[in-house]
């Protein structure tokens, strides 16, 4: 059954009821508003603190866009681009696009203005949805991507290269579209990527949407009377796919636009939130918070949430360990996933094995699991091979990349490129990754971005960007410098060449070194990890 069921059931059962909130902790007045205030609002609503919508206004609005979506030609198999920031128009949008029968694809809120052109481009988007704090970015490309593809803006001020999303939704008929679709249709394109610097597109059918949905309940139980706080992006497969379990269940979900210690907790409390998906970074601030006494648990109400559980990234065993000294009640799994395996569950921990922390688990539900050696042969338990997963969630392939795909689809099995192991009870420990993804703060940084950008400065020979760990964000990018024997180059003078770069691409350290290759010309990045990595763990411990 396709995803969009689930929301026009929800409509059905649970019309009058609230499912989504959305808080807005940046605004400084705190004022609560309904869906029929927001509707006769000015200015523009998105510049308020809190607002909310309810099951029955969700299905309409997504409806009303899926209209327009048909009327202005959008057809099956057609593409439309998101790119928002968290907010309650997000997933109305992306239901709307689904209901049509086109595909969605929503952008990395992240993306630098060339990075934003070449995913339309890959993906063959038709129409380009954005937001407010993209219309420098978009504007900067809109003469080359509005060729051949239309731009809708949804928030106040409409800038002139595009159309406003509010007047062309207005009097859209709000029922249903009559278009059918199975669980075999295409339905949404996610971005991913290598080392190679630039995403993949992955082509994602019905069927994993919703079996991510079940997959997710299967997990950790949502119930109707529970609420899910939404903090990380939902561009993320991570994200919507955990939220698909509210969706599934009927559930209330409250999409923050924060992630300081204080806003969450008080999120918490506020909107009476029962399960809680966390960043390793964003767990480790509330610990450090409360340990600093600047937070008591006490001054909020907490009784109900029932689960914490964290993703995107490896989770230090010490980290949950010392969270259930503070909620000692909690509930706590780790999820693994990739946008390939749409997103999170196709390993998880599980909330029974909390003793097992550090490995990331078992098969998820509906899932299969090998790990294999060079050969594709399954490896021994406690020998080191290359995990590969199995399932309904698997992608159909990387969009427009034949020669990709093969390299990892190969008789229904998705190798991930993670290097693992199996325990004695079968559980799964992450050992190494094959690519050279840097994996900081549950943000995937390109090096060979990195370091091209790098190599345009006059003095720079050579340049190799690795991962390095960090108690915070589990890994952070350190650049090691090969300077010209004629130049001379200081840390400050890089950090401050580097500005020039996004805020999260910018290297945490910067190293001065002989960058070592081997016969080939490869950069010999495990040495460099090797020599440099103790180094990084001290000043971590330091801080910490």
């Amino acid at each position: 059954m396709p995803i969009t069921k689930l929301l026009e059931q929800n409509s059905e059962k649970f019309g009058d009821a609230i499912c989504l909130i959305e808080i807005n902790p940046e605004v400084k007045e705190k004022r609560r508003v309904t869906w029929k205030e927001y509707e006769l609002m000015e200015p523009n609503p998105m510049t308020h603190y809190r607002r909310e919508i309810t099951w029955h206004v969700f299905n309409e609005k997504a409806n009303r866009f899926a209209n327009m979506l048909l009327d202005r030609g959008i057809e099956k198999g057609d593409k439309v681009g998101i790119l928002l920031m968290n907010c309650l128009e997000w997933l109305p949008i992306y239901f709307g696009i689904l209901k049509t029968g086109a595909l969605a694809v929503p952008l990395n809120f992240r993306y630098a203005p060339d990075e934003i052109k070449y995913c339309v481009e890959l993906a063959e988007v038709d129409i380009l949805v954005f937001g407010p704090e993209f219309i420098g970015r978009v504007e900067e490309i809109a003469d080359e991507i509005s060729k051949n593809r239309l731009l809708f803006y949804v928030g106040d001020n409409c800038p002139t290269f595009a159309e406003d999303y509010v007047a062309l939704t207005a009097n859209c008929s709000s029922r249903t579209p009559d278009i059918e679709l199975t669980d075999e249709d295409d339905a949404a394109i996610y971005f991913s990527s290598g080392t190679t610097g630039f995403p993949k597109a992955i082509l994602h059918k019905h069927r994993s949407l919703m079996h991510a949905a079940v997959v997710e309940q299967a997990h950790h139980g949502q119930e109707k009377e529970d609420v899910f706080l939404c903090i990380p992006p939902l561009y993320h497969t991570g994200a919507k796919m955990h939220w698909f379990g509210s969706l599934l269940s009927g559930g209330k979900a409250v999409l923050l636009r924060s992630t300081t210690p204080e806003f969450i907790l008080q999120t918490v409390s506020e909107e009476k939130c029962s399960i809680v998906w966390l960043l390793v970074p964003w767990a480790q601030d509330i610990l450090e918070a409360l340990d600093r006494e600047e937070l008591k648990i006490a001054d909020y109400k907490l009784d109900q949430w029932r689960m914490m559980h964290i993703g995107a990234q490896p989770v230090p065993p010490s980290l949950v360990s010392k969270w259930l000294e503070y909620f000692p009640n909690h509930q706590y799994d780790t999820n693994y996933g990739l946008s390939e395996s749409i997103g999170p569950g196709c390993v998880h921990l599980g909330v029974e094995n909390v003793h097992k922390v550090g490995t990331i688990g078992k098969a998820g539900y509906g899932w299969e699991v090998k790990i294999v050696d060079e050969k594709g042969n399954p490896v021994k338990k406690g020998e080191v091979g290359e995990l590969a997963v199995k399932g309904p969630g698997v992608m159909t392939c990387y969009y427009r990349d034949e020669k990709a795909t093969n390299e990892v689809l190969k008789e229904g099995w998705l190798f991930t490129g993670d290097m693992a192991e199996q325990d004695e009870d079968d559980f799964i420990l992450l050992v190494d990754r094959k690519k050279d993804v840097i994996i900081s703060g549950g943000e995937n940084l390109y090096p060979v971005q990195i370091e091209d950008f790098i190599r345009t400065n006059e003095a720079v020979h050579d340049v190799a960007v690795i991962g390095l760990p960090d108690k915070r964000l589990g890994e952070i990018a350190a650049a090691i410098i090969e300077v010209k024997p004629d130049h001379t180059l200081t840390e400050e003078e890089i950090n401050q060449f580097c500005l020039k770069l996004p805020r999260y691409k910018r290297p945490r350290k910067i190293f001065f070194e002989d960058i070592p290759r081997n016969p080939t010309g490869k950069i010999e990045k495990n040495t460099l990890r090797k020599m440099f990595s103790s180094q990084n763990l001290v000043e971590a411990q330091n801080r910490g």
